[in-house]
């Protein structure tokens, strides 16, 4: 096998929460990642001196971390942390029930006897309105536990083990005092100020490359000109005014760059455009402000493979390229989405060990593959370096120890800085007409399109409109620091996030907060000149109430017969099926590499029917690797398992049942781009088809890869 190169790229970055009208921190987010995620992921490093990594640190969250540092951050949860629990009123006594277990809850709640205790007195799933008569309830020790615990569960288990305080707290569960409830406010704030220094300390030594993204975290492409939109999605409806301001991008740019350089010493040689989002225009302004290399997701380079000399194959993957853009130069690589997809949605249902052996063998698995390359491969692995963790048990240390542990003694995979690889091996190809997009489906669509987006996008171009026209009116107001702060409000503006809470692609408890920040931006803009803001941006933009759940679980309406071959089955067999799309409507973090697109499910007189509706992606491991399951559990628990062999016919089709397990009609299957069965009642030893509840998963190794649904259960009722 070929010795390979493997670049990490973890991803740290917040937008910007500061209210530019209150300076109040509208969300916690910053402070909470610094003593989970910020700190230790460069502080794991120093167990391993062989490994290197890369680390992209957004500079709208090294703002506010120095800011936290110093004092003069604020957020309405630490300022009703840091108030005594004696002086509590209602009024706050809601916000913290309702607020305060904002955290995952299997791993950051579940395991704290006293945490879990308020919670469940409380309630888990709770309407907010009901939220005020619970308030009685509750005592003042719990109150201030909860204040602590809120906090506390955000420290990484790093901090227990290193910190004699943190330790202290654990070990006494419950019934806080103020003082320590302060200290460890105190402590939380010394950490934010610590973060900075600890990356230069592993930059300085030569362990980690730190890269930079756009100061506020805009999708450049679409800064320079939202038609852009459309040479990824040629049918995107776009927003009523064109936003074409270069200008604006490279401000971003710019200023990342030089921000970077006064917090660390040097230049920086890599960029990770905000969400991987790359365009002619954007990569030659990235390469005028001295950038020597981005990154992308491999989307982006097959989309565009037409363009590159070389032979257009899955090879080009595992190389660097140099993009020419109009006699600017800028080295490329490309994120492997299925190995980053394992670490950020997959790895964490596993054995710890069990997931470092099969990202271990995948490695070794391309090393073999580009055994005949002149070059020696280079694996990148770019994903979110915060959120992810919280899924797995002790905060995602025990993984990345493992793993580390094996990446610092193995001869045939060097971890590598990704400056030190471009500086090592020339490209052999050169791409010189780059296709827009971002590293989520080659498009934009998270951002721009749906009506919600447009709507964020008519308003940005609408304040800018008048931020220029003002000063052109007012030129005695030019260099002043009102328009200063204007010029900063509208770029926070520009920043990705706002828009990726709009549309019906990802939601959260705190969109209504997203949507409100977003607008205070702008409105600061005309406040800064004294003039009235539009009413219409004092009013939502995001409509909660119209997520979409309509089209993901559509339930059998009749009974159908589907013809089980693919050369013959029709999809008007399927129309009084049921339809479950795999969840689309997702978080802070997005998923990829999905396996199973979707499901249509349905039945007659005696025989369940399941098509399942299968991604490019099931063309990552080879097709004997994975294990089909139907998990059956109601009105009796069993399992049907299928499995196929090199040559992609079905090798074995059984039934689990109380432990035992007994062989099914192979003639039953049909497979090719989606996977067509039926199961006869009978074999499942039922008499009619009412009341199942079941999911569909794919398994590799006895590990599970991918469920559907992902959390509950389709459950088969009589139709009308």
């Amino acid at each position: 096998m070929s010795k390979v190169y493997l670049a990490f790229l973890w991803h740290q970055h917040q937008p910007m929460y500061k209210n530019p009208l209150t300076c109040c921190y509208e969300l916690p987010w910053v402070r909470l990642h610094a003593t989970k995620d910020y700190y230790d992921m460069v502080a794991i490093l120093d167990n391993y001196p062989n490994v290197k990594v890369n680390i992209n640190l957004v500079p709208s969250l090294l703002l506010q971390l120095e800011e936290y540092a110093s004092g003069m951050a604020k957020d309405k949860f630490l300022i009703l942390t840091l108030k005594s629990a004696q002086k509590l009123n209602s009024e706050d006594k809601i916000f913290i029930l309702k607020n305060f277990f904002m955290a995952n809850f299997d791993n950051m709640i579940a395991p704290y006897p006293r945490y879990l205790q308020i919670l469940n007195k409380r309630g888990r799933e709770i309407p907010e309105n009901e939220i005020k008569n619970k308030l009685e309830i509750f005592s003042t020790e719990e109150f201030r536990d909860l204040q602590v615990w809120f906090n506390l569960a955000w420290f990484d288990p790093y901090w227990k083990k290193n910190d004699d305080f943190i330790k202290f707290l654990h070990d006494k569960k419950e019934n806080f005092t103020e003082e320590e409830k302060a200290k460890l406010i105190e402590k939380q704030l010394s950490i934010c100020g610590k973060v900075i220094k600890k990356h230069k300390e592993a930059q300085d030594r030569g362990q980690i490359e730190i890269t930079t993204t756009p100061f506020y975290h805009p999708i450049l492409p679409l800064l320079c000109d939202t038609n852009s939109a459309r040479q990824a999605t040629p049918s995107m409806v776009l927003p009523n005014s064109r936003f074409s301001h270069p200008e604006d991008a490279r401000w971003h740019i710019e200023n990342a760059v030089d921000y970077y350089e006064k917090l660390f010493g040097r230049k920086p040689l890599g960029m990770w455009p905000s969400e991987g989002s790359v365009s002619n225009a954007a990569v030659s302004l990235i390469s005028q402000a001295g950038i020597k290399w981005i990154a992308t997701d491999e989307t982006i380079l097959f989309n565009g493979m037409k363009d590159i000399s070389s032979s257009g194959d899955r090879k080009n993957l595992f190389k660097s390229f140099k993009i020419s853009i109009n006699g600017q130069d800028v080295r490329a690589i490309f994120r492997d989405h299925g190995l980053s997809d394992s670490i950020g949605f997959v790895y964490y249902k596993w054995q710890t060990q069990d997931a470092v052996n099969d990202f271990i063998s995948k490695i070794k698995n391309i090393g073999n593959y580009m055994s005949n390359e002149s070059l020696a491969p280079l694996v990148s692995v770019i994903l979110d370096g915060e959120n992810c963790w919280e899924y797995y048990k002790n905060d995602g240390w025990d993984f990345l120890e493992a793993l580390y542990e094996k990446l610092n003694s193995d001869d045939t995979i060097e971890t590598v800085k990704v400056g030190e690889y471009i500086e090592k091996f020339a490209p052999e190809s050169t791409i010189t007409n780059l296709t827009s997009g971002s590293w989520i489906s080659g498009n934009f669509g998270i951002w721009i399109g749906h009506k919600e987006d447009n709507v964020s996008w008519d308003y940005l171009g609408m304040t800018r409109d008048f931020l220029t026209n003002f000063l052109e009116k007012n030129p005695h107001m030019k260099g002043t620091n009102n328009e200063k702060e204007a010029w900063n409000s509208l770029y926070c503006a520009e920043g990705s996030d706002w828009n990726w809470w709009y549309g019906d692609d990802n939601c959260s408890e705190n969109d209504a907060v997203f949507d409100f920040i977003y607008r205070q931006h702008l409105i600061k803009v005309y406040e800064c000149f004294g003039a009235k803001a539009p009413d219409i941006l004092y009013i939502p933009i995001k409509k909660l109430k119209n997520r979409p759940t309509q089209k993901l679980d559509i339930k059998p309406c009749g009974f159908i017969k589907p013809k089980i071959s693919v050369s013959v089955s029709d999809m008007d067999d399927w129309k009084k099926a049921g339809y479950y799309e795999q969840d689309f409507v997702g978080g802070s973090m997005h998923q990829t590499s999905i396996l199973i697109r979707s499901l249509n499910y349905g039945f007659d007189e005696h025989n369940l029917y399941f098509r399942l509706n299968l991604s490019n992606n099931i063309e990552s491991n080879p097709i004997e690797d994975y294990c089909f399951k139907i998990n059956l559990f109601k009105p009796i628990k069993n399992t049907l398992c299928l499995k196929f062999n090199v040559e992609g016919r079905v090798d074995r089709f059984w039934i689990i049942s109380d432990g035992k397990e007994h062989n099914l009609n192979f003639g039953n299957i049909t497979f090719n781009t989606n996977l067509i069965l039926f199961v006869p009642l009978q074999d499942l030893e039922l008499q009619t088809f009412e009341g199942i509840e079941f999911n569909i998963s794919i398994d590799s190794k006895n590990c599970e890869l991918e469920k559907l649904p992902r959390i509950s259960n389709i459950k088969l009722e009589k139709f009308d």
